[in-house]
């Protein structure tokens, strides 16, 4: 994995390729390379490190052609190193490929092959798929993708070029997505519509098992029988400016800043005060299916998975529908016993997922009608879900999530609107909830005003070793987002935890050197949270108290017992996850600032996990 950019037409491919590589860029690699075609001549680049360590090596070593392959990576197998970068090619240097996913059987077949007397260059399970084409080739480059594609088991993103074939690029898909951009004259293959920006509006996404075989002039879309379908065009809606950073310093921040928008994008056209409800295009289950729903199990990874624990208590609250979150990574092995009238809600950002896309998959095996939160429209998990939302939080690439968290809130709480109105919210109340909702968005603009104060705090605090993220009840899954946030991006350890599980092992972490973040509710718990905060005080802990704005008696008692206090705008409980986010993305951004670690491009991590 992790992103790839094909060209065939009659520019040079060269820049392209790297324009293609750089948009991709957000996706997390520690390596990059290009395969160019000049007639029958393959021309092969590749290095550890950077994209700009691949361009200056460019200038030495030009890849000269009109068609090519390139490829970000992020190492599964073998180290980042020059030798393990994509493309690879085949001994005989008849096939180059480049490839995201995981071949599971790669073990096996590369003994049958070195066995055979074939000789590899690379640690990686992608070369295997290089080696066994070349063996295949007989004339027929398709026809020798397609005779492999059986035998290897797991996730491909495949690009396939060969010197005996000059004019064309094969591409697979299973499990890893992949997007033909149609030019004038041109064709385009990446993994991600991205790549594509500033020189195709025209897109078709593949299905799992479909191949397509692009030349300049002409694109033919295969299915798993080798018989030429026709295919649904889509536009690209991203646009370059939406991909620019503009006069912020990285994504992340851009992003961070863009989230008030980013909820009234999602709110609109779906509040309706008159009947105090939400409505929802896509949903594609009648009214009578969601009424007789007995059970919700929301499953996800990371970021999501936090934001589909506040969404438990926002069902559970306003819906009155029992729910379940469970991580996709086990609900896909598991065969736990899922009563009927039950339904498996799929909260992701790329709508890539290996994890939660598997437990869909195997959901909708077993007969449960299927929904899915979403970001990328004609995503894998877009498509295959019965229906769904989408978050509308607009292109997310910085890798450690913000926007698309809020979001994600943000629509499970109107979705929780929505059921409870079917149900037992009255209307009154439900108008009372569309008004709140309403106003959320401009909560969050004055939250945004702790900035210069949570720069301050994490200019004391970027060197200790430990965090803690307390929070109760909405705010406990907040605490565990917060939590997250540091460690993806600046590397410290940080753990979140319900506050009153603190006697409960974890207050044996606590020190001087171990400060403590409090989210702090003015709702029917702020006493026993102060109580949990008097008790990492009475050990010498430093205190940072996340809290709203309210009464002066409330402020006072936490302006006293906290080390640093930062206010966010009074909101409804059920909304406080939304605005206190905020403090905690903005503390995670300066500290990795100040520890000088790559904020949009975290190390080891990938914006879309399309491996196990």
């Amino acid at each position: 994995m992790c992103g790839i950019i094909g060209y065939v037409g009659n520019r040079e491919a060269e820049p392209i390729l790297v324009e293609g590589l750089r948009r991709l860029e957000y996706r997390g690699y520690d390596s990059a390379g290009v395969a160019t075609l000049a007639g029958p001549h393959l021309h092969l680049r590749k290095r550890k490190g950077r994209i700009s360590d691949l361009v200056q090596y460019l200038r030495e070593r030009p890849a000269p052609g009109c068609h090519g392959i390139s490829h970000t990576r992020w190492a599964t197998h073998g180290p980042a190193s020059d030798r393990n970068a994509h493309p690879h090619m085949s001994s005989d240097g008849r096939v180059a490929v480049v490839h995201n996913g995981v071949i599971e059987n790669y073990a096996l077949l590369k003994r049958q092959l070195l066995a055979e007397g074939v000789a590899f260059h690379s640690d990686t399970d992608t070369e295997i798929i290089a080696q066994l084409i070349s063996r295949n080739l007989d004339g027929d480059l398709v026809e020798a993708v397609r005779k492999v594609l059986p035998l290897l088991k797991g996730t491909y993103g495949l690009a396939v070029i060969s010197p005996q074939h000059p004019e064309l690029i094969v591409g697979a898909r299973l499990g890893s997505p992949l997007v033909v951009g149609l030019g004038q004259g041109e064709h385009f293959l990446a993994s991600d519509a991205a790549a594509l920006l500033g020189n195709t509006k025209r897109a078709i996404y593949l299905l799992d098992h479909q191949m397509c075989v692009l030349s300049g002039a002409t694109c033919e879309i295969l299915d798993a029988d080798h018989v030429p379908v026709s295919a649904c065009v889509q536009a690209i809606s991203q646009t370059l400016n939406e991909a620019d950073r503009g006069l912020f310093e990285h994504y992340m921040l851009k992003e961070i800043y863009e989230q008030p928008e980013a909820l009234e994008n999602a709110m609109r056209g779906r509040l309706d005060e008159e009947d105090g409800s939400a409505h929802f295009g896509g949903l594609n289950l009648d009214t009578q299916q969601l009424r007789r729903a007995e059970r919700f199990i929301f499953t996800a990874c990371g970021t999501s998975y936090h934001a589909a624990l506040v969404g438990e208590h926002l069902f559970e609250e306003f819906a009155r529908i029992p729910v379940e979150v469970e991580y996709a990574s086990e609900f896909r092995y598991r065969n736990p016993p899922i009563e009927r009238n039950t339904i498996v809600l799929a909260l992701t950002q790329s709508g890539e997922t290996a994890d939660t896309l598997a437990a869909l998959r195997e959901s909708k095996r077993k007969g449960h009608p299927t929904l899915a939160l979403c970001n990328v429209v004609g995503s894998t998990i877009a498509r295959e879900a019965d229906g769904g939302v989408y978050l509308h939080a607009g292109p997310e690439i910085g890798v450690a999530s913000t926007k698309a968290f809020s979001n994600q809130v943000l629509v499970l709480s109107m979705l929780a609107l929505y059921l409870g109105r079917m149900r037992h919210l009255s209307s009154i109340q439900g108008t009372r909830m569309v008004r709140e909702l309403r106003a959320v968005p401009n909560a969050m603009r004055r939250a945004l005003n702790c900035h210069d104060k949570v720069k301050r705090i994490a200019r004391q605090y970027y060197n200790v070793a430990n965090f803690l993220y307390l929070g109760r009840q909405y705010l406990f899954p907040v605490g565990l987002e917060g939590a997250l946030k540091l460690k993806e991006i600046s590397y410290i350890h940080a753990e979140g935890y319900p506050a009153a599980e603190m006697k409960h092992g974890p207050i044996a972490l606590v020190d001087e050197n171990t400060p403590s973040v409090f989210l702090i509710s003015n709702g029917g718990v702020f006493e026993k949270v102060m109580s949990n905060l008097e008790e990492i005080k009475a050990r010498g802990g430093p205190v940072i108290a996340i809290a709203s704005e309210g009464d002066e008696e409330t402020a006072r008692q936490v302006i006293d017992r906290a080390d640093e206090v930062i206010f966010v705008p009074q909101v409804p409980e059920y909304l406080q996850p939304l605005v206190m986010a905020v403090p905690l993305q903005l503390l995670a951004y300066h500290i990795a600032l100040l520890r000088d670690c790559d904020v949009d491009k975290p190390r080891n991590l990938a914006k879309s996990v399309t491996v196990e």
